[in-house]
């Protein structure tokens, strides 16, 4: 490609000459899955990460107000947090809008990485 533009074989301003010129600039970035084993082909699960945010932020489009898009942005959190955490998200907002009362006075128990399920708290219950 370098002799190729050395020789001027392209106009350097079209689509390809561009192309070439910003591989050549950017060559060692580009290359580093051949030289690193370990770095994937690919970044899904980077993207899959940033999906529940990107959704989050377009959904919040179409609410009426700005009370509406905070707390449906604070709802979809929630999920995302439930799910990134392996907990069932129907359970969990079944769970958290039956004892509300306890969820004011002890907020941190019903956190997604902390909550065990309803199956869980009723046991510890009946052992107290």
């Amino acid at each position: 490609m370098e002799r190729e533009m050395a020789e001027k074989k392209m106009e350097p301003n079209s689509s390809l000459g561009k192309a070439i010129r910003y591989y050549l600039k950017n060559y060692y970035g580009l290359s580093a899955f051949a030289r690193h084993a370990e770095a994937p082909l690919d970044n899904n699960p980077a993207e899959r990460a940033l999906k529940p945010a990107v959704m989050i932020r377009k959904n919040s489009y179409f609410y009426k107000t700005g009370r509406g898009a905070n707390g449906g942005a604070i709802i979809l959190s929630m999920i995302t947090s439930c799910r990134l955490n392996g907990t069932n998200v129907w359970n969990w907002m079944v769970s958290v809008l039956k004892r509300s009362s306890e969820v004011s006075s002890n907020p941190a128990a019903f956190l997604p990485w902390v909550y065990k399920g309803e199956a869980v708290e009723e046991e510890v219950a009946r052992a107290a």
